[in-house]
């Protein structure tokens, strides 16, 4: 198991920070896990999974559309 920082999280997902954050507060994102008291990271495989997920949604929706 990997934890990314929030860097590694933007440049995979394309999304800015505040993005994120929203997402997250959204319950659309994977919560982050406390590294300290100042610091956050994510598991690598729940963000790529989130990825994965979006990709699929996208696929069925031309899917439907086709």
């Amino acid at each position: 198991m990997r934890l990314v920082r929030l860097k590694e999280v933007i440049d995979c997902t394309g999304l800015g920070r505040s993005t994120i954050y929203k997402y997250i507060a959204e319950g659309t994102f994977p919560q982050p896990v406390s590294l300290g008291d100042r610091c956050v990271g994510w598991v690598e495989s729940e963000v790529h999974d989130w990825i994965l997920t979006r990709i699929q949604e996208r696929d069925l929706a031309v899917g439907v559309a086709a």
